[in-house]
């Protein structure tokens, strides 16, 4: 799978479950954490967990696990860890507070 394809699985699959602003950063050439960097907003921490899960089924679905999954819905921050692309699930206010859209801000979105 392209990271393109890989991207806009991903997007799909959190915006379907009403994920809001969906963001997906290319990293390549900017960092060697992963390639993709994929932002997205849940309500509440129940949205949070499906939207994880949303994420994870999508990407099962294509034939790749999760290399980690981090985090609690109740902190407002979780993680799927996919290697080369990596799902940041945020509450509005810890996305706020981290502000990863800001520390990516010059990485191109795909």
């Amino acid at each position: 799978m392209t990271i393109q394809e890989k991207a806009n699985l991903l997007r799909t699959a959190l915006a379907d479950k009403g994920a809001e602003d969906v963001k997906v950063y290319d990293l390549r050439g900017i960092s060697g954490l992963a390639d993709l960097f994929v932002l997205a907003t849940g309500a509440a921490s129940p949205h949070l967990k499906a939207l994880v899960a949303a994420a994870e089924d999508a990407m099962r679905g294509a034939g790749e696990k999760a290399f980690r999954m981090s985090g609690e819905a109740d902190s407002g921050w979780m993680v799927a860890d996919f290697v080369d692309a990596v799902v940041h699930v945020f509450s509005p206010e810890a996305r706020k507070y981290y502000a990863l859209d800001k520390l990516w801000e010059k990485a191109k979105q795909i």
